[in-house]
């Protein structure tokens, strides 16, 4: 278990917690969305294998890996808030996730090069002790410009493709790949900010004053 917040997490004036809530996830990038509004947060991953189960469309993929993420840590802190996420990149009814080599990582976006694809983002949030569970999909639209060779060998020669979906980093070094987003730019960041944050307001996990 990993408690990320120190300082910097301190709730400010204004934002009340109801209870503790856990991220099951390792994706430093939600982590950032999250406590930047001031949540006190815990890092719990869920350690599921994230493999494609057979016949699913992307939104049932994302959403049940995102629920059972949440779930799975939510049996061990059934008194916390559990938000759990899964995030992929889709293009030629194909799902790309991580890739694990350059060459995976230059398939890739020799794919999304030049193209638009979508990117699904599913959330889940899980109370074990009261059984609630919330979970909901957010596509968004990015459309890449062409991706030059020697563009793709720097890229690929860096860290950033190999713990995000698709290849790439909205946030990061890729986003000059990108030409246009169409729907949540958090959303491809990996969590949609906004429908997270009106879920956890409407379940009476968070509130404003």
């Amino acid at each position: 278990m990993i408690d990320l917040t120190g300082k910097a997490g301190r709730k400010p004036p204004g934002l009340i917690q109801r209870a503790p809530i856990i991220l099951a996830s390792a994706s430093p990038r939600r982590f950032l969305l999250l406590s930047r509004l001031g949540l006190r947060l815990k890092v719990i991953p869920s350690g599921i294998e994230e493999g494609n189960g057979d016949g699913e469309s992307p939104r049932e993929h994302v959403l049940r890996l995102a629920s059972e993420k949440a779930r799975l840590v939510a049996e061990k802190y059934p008194d916390c808030w559990v938000v759990g996420a899964d995030t992929i990149v889709f293009i030629e009814g194909r799902i790309l996730g991580k890739p694990h080599s350059p060459d995976e990582a230059r398939e890739m976006l020799g794919l999304l090069s030049g193209r638009g694809h979508q990117v699904y983002t599913a959330y889940a949030i899980v109370r074990g002790d009261s059984g609630l569970h919330l979970s909901s999909v957010v596509e968004s639209t990015v459309i890449f410009r062409e991706i030059t060779p020697d563009e793709m060998s720097w890229y690929v020669a860096t860290k950033e493709p190999y713990d995000k979906a698709g290849a790439y980093a909205v946030q990061g070094r890729g986003a000059f790949f990108i030409k246009e987003i169409r729907g949540s730019y958090t959303n491809v960041m990996g969590l949609p900010l906004s429908e997270v944050v009106d879920a956890l307001k409407g379940l009476s996990a968070i509130e404003f004053s």
